[in-house]
């Protein structure tokens, strides 16, 4: 599974772990940038969120060098994984954290219970809402990989589903916003076809 050279721009918001995305890319034969400059991101064909740490810190960093206002104004496809897919929504209860608010609702923490800890950390199902680009050739119920203390409710932005004691947003899509809980990049075969169906989105002219 290839797709021709597609220049994708990873935005650099400081602390992520980029060598595992960039060689997920690497594997579909898609060229990607590691890029903090607006304008680097503004003309971008696809540009990808990912973030590790808290939700403070990241928006912290994307205020700091502006790209809070750069990338609610893409228009191109724009996916954001795991904390980048947090970032996505208007708050986060992690450090009652006012987020990019490109959608609406509130990031909760995860509860704790017996069989259930926190974080909730390995494979998962993953069940689809209805059918999108994204989620293309992938089996409903696939196991993806998660690992997360904090996570978005379903509403009619989800666009699948996962089960940890009650339904959480898997996958998110609102226009050309997209976004994971779970980190393609570590999925094996499943997120690997993710990433390819990113990859194959139209850009924005």
């Amino acid at each position: 599974m290839t797709v021709d050279p597609i220049d994708v721009v990873i935005v650099d918001s400081g602390g992520a772990n980029l060598a595992s995305l960039q060689f997920a890319l690497e594997r579909l034969s898609a060229r990607s940038l590691v890029s903090a400059d607006g304008e680097v991101i503004r003309r971008a064909p696809r540009v990808l969120l990912p973030g590790v740490g808290s939700a403070q810190d990241a928006m912290a960093r994307l205020r700091a060098t502006g790209l809070d206002g750069v990338l609610r104004e893409l228009r191109q496809p724009l996916l954001g994984i795991c904390l980048g897919m947090q970032l996505l929504y208007r708050r986060s209860e992690e450090g009652d954290t006012p987020c990019l608010g490109i959608l609406p609702a509130t990031v909760r923490r995860l509860e704790p219970a017996k069989g259930r800890p926190v974080p909730h950390m390995g494979w998962n199902r993953v069940h689809a809402r209805r059918d999108v680009a994204l989620l293309d050739g992938l089996e409903d119920g696939e196991h993806l990989y998660f690992v997360h203390s904090f996570a978005a409710p379903v509403t009619p932005d989800s666009v699948a589903v996962t089960d940890y004691g009650m339904d959480l947003t898997a996958v998110v899509q609102r226009d050309n916003f997209s976004g994971t809980q779970f980190h393609p990049e570590r999925s094996g075969k499943a997120g690997a076809r993710v990433l390819y169906n990113f990859l194959r989105l139209p850009a924005c002219s």
